[in-house]
């Protein structure tokens, strides 16, 4: 274990807005802040370690969650989704932060088209029925939150950082 601790302070639960989509929306941008702060700071190569058997480290969860970003609100196709878990050599921790920024942009621009949470997503993905906008901003969620949740550890394993 990691001999200094730092703590950061938690942020809350955002206070949103009264309807379905700006609750939806604000919990999933609340996590997308979450793991960023995870993954910042956090030293090479540390971050992309594997810290349990499973070979799941810090920086590849921001590298999935990119990807997943991607497939759901943009329509790309992923064929290989466990190579999505390992950011490329070449990237390093500034540059797989902004990916995921500029996917997390590119998503919130289709969902602003979005008004009516039971419609399909907008995405050309060929062969796929699109889901809802519902389903889709839930779904983000509950992916986001548990890759936040096995940030939280592998930083705290990393260097001691616990908070949001």
């Amino acid at each position: 274990m990691p001999s200094t601790t730092r703590r950061r302070r938690d942020s809350p639960p955002p206070r949103t807005g009264s309807d379905e989509i700006e609750v939806l929306r604000g919990f999933l941008d609340y996590l997308r802040t979450s793991i960023v702060a995870k993954v910042i700071g956090a030293p090479e190569p540390r971050v992309r370690t594997a810290a349990v058997p499973s070979g799941t480290n810090l920086l590849g969860l921001l590298e999935h969650l990119t990807f997943v970003e991607r497939s759901m609100f943009l329509g790309e196709n992923v064929t290989d989704w466990q190579a999505t878990f390992h950011a490329p050599a070449t990237d390093n921790v500034t540059d797989v932060v902004a990916h995921y920024r500029a996917a997390v942009e590119q998503a919130n621009e289709v969902l602003d088209g979005c008004t009516d949470l039971g419609a399909p997503l907008p995405r050309p993905l060929p062969g796929r029925r699109a889901p809802s906008v519902r389903w889709a901003l839930t779904h983000m969620i509950e992916e986001t939150g548990r890759h936040a949740g096995h940030a939280d550890i592998l930083r705290e394993l990393i260097d001691g950082a616990t908070g949001r």
